[in-house]
């Protein structure tokens, strides 16, 4: 479910940056996000791999201060939305915020020093796109587009396009090829194996940062 798109997507929020165009509120409050993730990435005391828990637990909390997970799942079940108890919506948003998360926070950590370019934002009442181009190291610009609604005094985003391709219409198909075929049980299912899946591999990754803090040799986990 989680593809390189998407990946790349979410990892756009990261890149350093330079302002192209006149920037109202939600510009200005993503740029405020993007300071702070770069804040907690040169860090230090948190860039050690002994920090990985901690470093990774500080982008998530901005990451929620950016992402409404609660709205993008709504958009991206859609028809599948309504008949969801509250329990399930709470299960469901908890697995694909995990796994948006996860995305976008293994991603940054491969930062290698792209730019993006703030090219214009249009506002309409409560809501507003924030454009921006990704530069490449090649030169190579990408449109992404940020869909963002104000919630309170805050702009949190409900959808991201790039190059035209939609975050919530990406998953959205995902999700209801796979409910149409076997049951949306069936994607909790996957949804959850993916989380486990993710717990794994996390898990393998502390073991080792401490093995290596204490001159041990790392455990080597399953291809």
């Amino acid at each position: 479910m989680r593809t390189l798109t998407v990946r790349f997507v979410l990892a756009a929020l990261l890149l350093g940056m330079t302002s192209e165009a006149m920037a109202g509120p939600p510009t200005d409050q993503l740029r405020g996000s993007i300071d702070a993730v770069l804040k907690i990435l040169s860090d230090p005391g948190l860039k050690k791999e002994t920090k990985v828990v901690e470093r990774r637990r500080a982008v998530r909390v901005v990451a929620n201060d950016v992402f409404d997970f609660g709205e993008i799942s709504r958009r991206s079940l859609a028809a599948h939305w309504p008949p969801r108890t509250p329990a399930e919506r709470q299960e469901f948003v908890a697995l694909f915020g995990d796994l948006l998360e996860n995305a976008y926070i293994s991603k940054i950590e491969g930062y290698s020093g792209e730019k993006i370019l703030y090219v214009g934002e249009v506002a309409d009442g409560g809501l507003a796109v924030v454009k921006t181009r990704i530069v490449t190291r090649q030169g190579t610009e990408i449109p992404v587009d940020y869909r963002m609604f104000q919630q309170g005094e805050r702009w949190r985003a409900y959808d991201v396009n790039i190059e035209g391709i939609s975050l919530v219409s990406n998953y959205r198909a995902q999700f209801n090829t796979i409910i149409t075929r076997s049951g949306y049980p069936d994607l909790v299912v996957k949804l959850k194996a993916k989380r486990d899946e993710r717990s794994g591999a996390r898990e393998l990754a502390r073991s080792n940062a401490a093995a290596g803090a204490a001159g041990g040799a790392p455990r080597v986990g399953s291809p």
